[in-house]
């Protein structure tokens, strides 16, 4: 038997379930949404996320056929859907307002897309019933939607979404009607429902709380462009741009210039500090550059540390206190201010600060991020 002298070569990656190829949507010269491209696997559930009219929405409506690209191809498990009018696309949008009806039931809710597409009385039932058991929400089948919590309603629209089968998933704003407890206890719920069923998910949102609490990746967008896209932990603690950094989560970008630069480290002189950084950048010496650190990396003592880099002292001009943790805002020697965040993990913490207080902060060498853009 002959022995191979080489491995057979890899078997070529499945294509991408749903294709965004060069989509540019103009409205009469602004473009709304400019040359994005973006594949999705399936099975995902993806984040469009940004603020208010940065194209998110208009891109969710060409996926749904509700707009029509400029230029630019979607494609959907290899279709092309330019030519496929919204009610023949094999997908379903659910709502910020749900738009259930409100003189039908739960039940017919549910049902009323299934007859429209003519299935069999006993196929609408099973199917019905299914989705029903799905979203917990079986003794509430004769229910009117006034009759239901927000929550209740939310399920409903996703059951009703379900309930045809769409092999996409489309959500706008799918939380954003509830208040904030229900919102964060909806948000797992969701996704569990969605991860059962093994559908793909495009959701929109400018709730980065919600996008990183439900998405496998996150697109964020700002101006018709994507600005990075990668899994939530990836783009919150290695952010590619200065407006990615401070759009997700609370972050202290600090100016600087380089002054030493080698392959394992970086030291950039700031108007308060000199942060060492503990791996290469590409840049030079005497380049401007931003550094973003967390909140939640710095650490307070009431003393000097031993280190000269990443120490900073200053004044607690301001305390903001969130029960699980603290937010102190200092005030530097050149007025800028830095934001620290506590964790509150004892009932009565050892060392305490309060307003007024001159502290020392400081953080380490791989706590910090350098942007050059």
């Amino acid at each position: 038997m002959a022995i191979p002298t080489s491995a057979p070569p890899a078997a070529a990656a499945p294509a991408a379930f749903l294709q965004i190829q060069n989509v540019v949507k103009d409205f009469s010269g602004f473009k709304a949404v400019n040359n994005v491209s973006l594949d999705i696997a399936k099975g995902e559930i993806f984040a469009l996320l940004g603020s208010s009219g940065c194209g998110k929405s208009t891109l969710l409506r060409m996926l749904a056929g509700f707009e029509t690209p400029t230029s630019g191809r979607i494609v959907l498990n290899g279709q092309d859907l330019a030519d496929l009018p919204p009610y023949q696309r094999p997908m379903n949008m659910m709502f910020q307002s749900y738009a259930l009806f409100p003189h039908l039931t739960v039940w017919e809710n549910i049902a009323f897309g299934l007859k429209r597409e003519g299935l069999p009385r006993d196929k609408i039932a099973e199917r019905v019933e299914a989705k029903l058991k799905l979203v917990q929400l079986t003794r509430f089948a004769k229910r009117k939607p006034h009759q239901l919590s927000g929550g209740q309603q939310q399920r409903v629209a996703l059951a009703r979404s379900l309930a045809k089968q769409p092999q996409l998933l489309l959500l706008d704003e799918p939380l954003g009607a509830l208040d904030k407890k229900l919102r964060e206890e909806t948000q797992i719920e969701l996704v569990n429902i969605i991860e059962q069923v093994g559908v793909t998910c495009v959701m929109v949102t400018h709730d980065q709380e919600e996008a990183m609490t439900m998405a496998s990746r996150i697109a964020i967008m700002s101006e018709g462009r994507f600005l990075q896209v990668g899994p939530p932990a990836e783009i919150y603690e290695t952010p590619a741009t200065r407006f990615v950094a401070d759009f997700i989560g609370n972050v202290n970008l600090m100016d600087g210039k380089v002054s030493e630069d080698e392959a394992d480290h970086v030291v950039i002189d700031g108007a308060d500090c000199r942060h060492f950084v503990g791996h290469g950048i590409t840049g030079n010496v005497g380049m401007s550059v931003t550094v973003a650190l967390r909140p939640e990396k710095i650490h307070l003592v009431r003393h000097r540390p031993a280190d000269d880099f990443n120490t900073v002292s200053g004044r607690i001009k301001e305390m903001s206190y969130f029960g699980s943790f603290t937010v102190y805002h200092l005030e530097l020697q050149s007025g800028a201010r830095l934001k620290v965040s506590m964790a509150n993990t004892q009932r009565h913490r050892d060392e305490s600060f309060t307003w007024g207080d001159e502290v020392w902060a400081h953080w380490s060498r791989s706590a910090h991020v350098v942007l050059t853009q």
